[in-house]
């Protein structure tokens, strides 16, 4: 892990890191937005899943900075692998 990633650990853990939805362009809000509206109206499956803990720091260091939960992040990394 890098010090940037430890620096959003430490601030989440701490919560000390703040980031809201205006720090996101119209553009990315609305297809968060859009992807939320799509996952909500399924029929959902739950899952595990193991990954690798680097992998998932990045994932939630992505996630803070574009504020939304880590695992709607995901689902939408994997809406978007599988509709290609």
């Amino acid at each position: 892990m890098d010090e940037e990633e430890q620096a959003v650990i430490d601030a989440i853990e701490n919560d000390d890191y703040k980031v809201g939805l205006s720090a996101l362009s119209s553009e990315r809000l609305e297809v968060l937005r859009t992807t939320a509206r799509n996952t909500m109206n399924e029929e959902r499956t739950r899952i595990s899943l193991r990954v690798p803990r680097s992998d998932l720091s990045h994932l939630k260091a992505q996630a803070m900075r574009e504020g939304v939960p880590y695992q709607t992040l995901i689902n939408s990394i994997l809406h978007k692998a599988v509709m290609k």
